[in-house]
């Protein structure tokens, strides 16, 4: 018999920076209801996104 749970039975949250679903890991056992990004990619982006977004120069149309 297998151990464990099937992947399509794990939690799924959504990551708010790339939008995409991402399922339970095991290293997340611990502090899963924290987990808020997919990736320390998407959690990076999100963070310099927010502190440090430079603000958009106007231009004008030609």
């Amino acid at each position: 018999m297998p151990r464990g749970v099937a992947r399509q039975n794990l939690p799924e949250k959504i990551c708010p920076t790339c939008g995409r679903p991402f399922v339970w890991r095991k290293k997340w056992e611990r502090d899963w209801d924290s987990v808020t990004y997919c990736s320390e990619r998407c959690r990076r982006e999100k963070r310099s996104a927010t502190v440090s977004a430079p603000a958009p120069s106007p231009r004008a149309p030609r």
